[in-house]
């Protein structure tokens, strides 16, 4: 953490004013701290999906890649190509994902259901695919 200090003269000749100011290093703890204050939200996984699929925005669909949908529910929709860093609160493991596709999932009285992951990220956060655990409480920090 960097300190500074700043002087200055109220008038001329009147009392000088030293103020210390601590500035916050732009540090992944400075990141974590804001993502750590997002809402909660529920990720789910895509499950099987056929061969030579589509996404919404026409990429060719790969469960293995750190891809994810958005829900329909969402305002305002993340566009396509948006990344979004994930993390599971369970465990703290976070990834950052791909917009690409759109979902349909709604709210619960629980936790909004907010994002639609490949089987693959949601393995890497620490979902269970066997047996399905159908969804993990995530937070997430929109990075562009």
């Amino acid at each position: 953490m960097s300190k500074r200090i700043l002087h200055a003269s109220l008038a001329a000749g009147a009392v000088a004013v030293t103020m210390l100011v601590t500035l916050a290093p732009a540090s992944s703890a400075a990141t974590d701290s804001a993502q750590a204050r997002s809402p909660k939200c529920w990720a789910t996984h895509y499950g099987p999906i056929p061969a030579g699929s589509t996404t919404s925005n026409g990429d060719i669909f790969d469960n293995s890649k750190n891809t994810a949908a958005t829900s329909l529910t969402r305002k305002h929709q993340l566009p396509f190509g948006t990344r979004v860093k994930v993390t599971n609160v369970a465990n703290g493991k976070s990834l950052v994902v791909r917009i690409n596709d759109r979902g349909t999932f709604k709210h619960t009285k629980q936790e909004p259901k907010c994002l639609d992951l490949t089987d693959g990220a949601f393995s890497r956060l620490g979902g269970s695919l066997n047996p399905d655990a159908g969804h993990i409480v995530v937070r997430q920090k929109v990075l562009n």
